[in-house]
């Protein structure tokens, strides 16, 4: 096999974000517009807060083919609806519990904290999950958890 073979065939992971609309979306949002570079494996999806974030949307992801899951808000205490960050934090710890019992792998969703100033630091981390995405290969323990049931 050639190089210009191995390129098309590797695999390139896909990556849902569920992020603030007022922190993270304009952290995105800066990366793109002090062209900090960035993988082009995630999608964006914007929420008026994390503290909104159903759970049921990041298993949702995986259903339709993600491959690892970011959810991505302001910092604690700064949030625009006062505590909507810490709702979701206490969501979370619950829900990545319920992840491993399950079986679907917690080790790829990711939850962090990112403002509207943090450009880089979004670079930073979508970088860093898609690389740890492309190491652990495709997700497909999804469908075999729900043919099992």
């Amino acid at each position: 096999m050639n190089s210009e073979t191995n390129k098309t065939d590797a695999f390139e992971p896909k990556i849902v974000a569920f992020v603030c609309n007022w922190c993270t979306y304009l952290g995105a949002d800066l990366a793109g517009t002090n062209r900090l570079e960035y993988p082009a494996n995630i999608r964006i999806i914007r929420l008026p807060c994390t503290g909104r974030i159903d759970f049921n949307l990041v298993v949702k992801a995986f259903e339709i083919g993600a491959d690892a899951v970011l959810v991505s808000g302001c910092h604690p205490g700064d949030c625009h609806y006062t505590a909507g960050n810490f709702h979701a934090r206490r969501r979370w710890k619950l829900f990545r519990e319920l992840l491993d019992t399950v079986g679907v792998g917690s080790n790829r969703v990711y939850f962090s904290w990112i403002s509207a100033a943090e450009g880089a630091k979004f670079q930073s981390l979508v970088t860093e999950i898609v690389d740890k995405t492309r190491e652990m290969g495709p997700y497909k323990e999804y469908k075999s958890i729900v043919a099992e049931s």
